[in-house]
């Protein structure tokens, strides 16, 4: 029996996996080898990625697959989070630690960049969704404040690119990574020079673009002796997360839209083409690049992010376990409370449940007082928005929504599917949960040969891989819940 085997390594904002994946017979099989923790870095007011941490990290998670694991990979890939990038000088050094997309210092970018250039002919240049932290306002908000980081940089890489250089020494950029930066042309893999260069960034700082599943060098003799690995391909994969996520909806058809669902939900439909109008723009939606030449028309969302870090806020009074918390929500009085997860509040706040309550409080609710009611305020709210967010989108959309995919590691989260089939009236089907790794891997299948087509991959995810189905429950009054929650995102 033939084997193949790749290598993903998935890096989220919390934590990060070496994840082994063995195609064979049209099936696929995981197996985690090495996981690790990733923080944010405080340093002098600021928040950054370590960079050469991450990457001791992948090169102990390849050594272990090989020593441990006794399997040494056809090919490596790297898939992260968007945004993010690191600096590299004209000797090829990275020359400081990335800023991470928390940071601050990007507060005022957007605005600041709209006296330059209207944020209309911002999103038609490129049909992104506006948030502040988008490449293109972290490299304006260096140029505004004549950062002599940015003087002296050669050239930038998106985090995936950068871990695939310092294993194989080859500087390219990923499309499906870049298209999170809002510099592409829409729906293409090309610079969208003309905006660049309005906003004063160097375009001498910009590497050539590639597609996912493009082999782009080899591990260097250096890494290959560290970690005992041959000299096998890197892979650039859809590296950003949730490219790679998408590639593994188990869907037969196009008829319906996808949550991934972790720190963020991203949710939207898989699109033949980018939908770029004053609709789209007035309700903020982006056109990422997918597998394939696919456009994902999406809406970040603010997903388990609230309940992380009110987990965290609450650790020296308890030791919450995900289920506790769950199971807390359950037993709290549904909508009594509920708030917009995507407002600016939530995305660094010092204390989430302080947050959420202040939200809560100024928009004449009153505030929650027990544990219970802030994590059911979270769960409800997140299945309220998905609604709205599924309603905008049906106004856009050339084909009829029928069912929800839920992939990624919030496809386990048996509570929150429930309500999400509730809130939408429309039948959820979650799974796979490693959806990030699996379309990571089935790339690199895909690149060695392995595998001919998107159709294909999402041909062995079906296979592969059990989901479970949740129908909607009539039970409560989320009509009445949804009209309340418009009320609160008019506001």
């Amino acid at each position: 029996m033939s084997k193949n085997h790749f290598l993903a390594f998935d890096l989220g904002a919390s934590s990060g996996r070496a994840i082994l994946g063995t195609l064979a017979n049209g099936k696929l099989a995981l197996t985690e080898v090495h996981r690790f923790e990733n923080q944010m870095q405080q340093i002098n007011g600021h928040f950054f990625w370590n960079i050469f941490s991450l990457f001791s990290e992948l090169k102990t998670g390849l050594k272990k697959c090989i020593q441990e694991y006794g399997v040494q990979p056809d090919s490596i890939g790297v898939d992260t989070w968007g945004v993010d990038f690191v600096h590299l000088n004209k000797e090829g050094m990275i020359i400081s630690l990335p800023f991470a997309y928390r940071d601050s210092r990007t507060d005022t970018a957007m605005d600041d960049l709209f006296q330059l250039i209207p944020k209309e002919e911002v999103y038609r240049q490129t049909g992104i969704q506006f948030m502040q932290f988008n490449s293109l306002f972290q490299l304006f908000s260096m140029v505004k404040d004549q950062s002599s980081l940015l003087e002296i940089t050669d050239q930038i890489l998106f985090m995936p690119d950068a871990l695939n250089y310092l294993f194989s020494g080859e500087a390219v950029t990923e499309y499906s990574i870049a298209s999170t930066s809002q510099m592409l042309v829409p729906g293409k893999n090309q610079w969208q020079v003309d905006l660049i260069e309005k906003a004063g960034i160097p375009t001498s700082i910009l590497t050539d673009l590639v597609d996912p599943g493009t082999i782009i060098g080899r591990i260097k003799a250096d890494v290959a002796r560290e970690t005992g690995s041959a000299q096998v391909p890197v892979i650039a994969v859809a590296g950003h997360d949730t490219a790679s996520a998408i590639a593994s909806v188990p869907a037969s058809d196009k008829h319906y839209a996808y949550i991934s669902s972790g720190t963020w939900s991203l949710m939207g439909i898989e699109s033949d083409q980018p939908l770029v109008s004053d609709q789209t723009l007035a309700m903020n939606y982006t056109n990422e690049g997918g597998v394939e030449g696919t456009t994902r028309f999406l809406k970040n969302i603010m997903g388990m992010w609230l309940i992380q870090e009110c987990r965290r806020a609450w650790l020296n009074e308890k030791k919450y376990s995900w289920d506790e918390m769950v199971a807390l929500a359950k037993n709290a009085e549904p909508f009594q409370f509920l708030v917009n997860p995507d407002d600016a509040v939530f995305l660094n706040p010092a204390n989430m449940p302080d947050a959420i309550a202040a939200f809560c409080e100024k928009s004449g609710q009153g505030r929650p007082e027990s544990h219970a009611q802030v994590i059911r305020c979270v769960y409800d709210s997140l299945a309220l928005k998905y609604r709205f967010t599924l309603e905008q989108i049906r106004t856009v959309s050339a084909l009829p929504i029928e069912k929800i995919h839920i992939i990624g590691g919030g496809a386990n989260n048996r509570f929150l599917n429930q309500l999400t089939a509730d809130a939408t009236k429309l039948k959820v089907i979650a799974g796979p949960t490693e959806a990030t790794a699996t379309g990571n891997i089935l790339v690199q299948a895909k690149a060695m040969g392995a595998l001919q087509s998107l159709a294909d991959m999402r041909d062995v995810v079906r296979h592969s891989f059990d989901v479970e189905t949740f129908l909607p429950n009539p039970d409560l009054d989320w009509d009445g819940a949804y009209a309340k929650y418009q009320r609160l995102v008019a506001r």
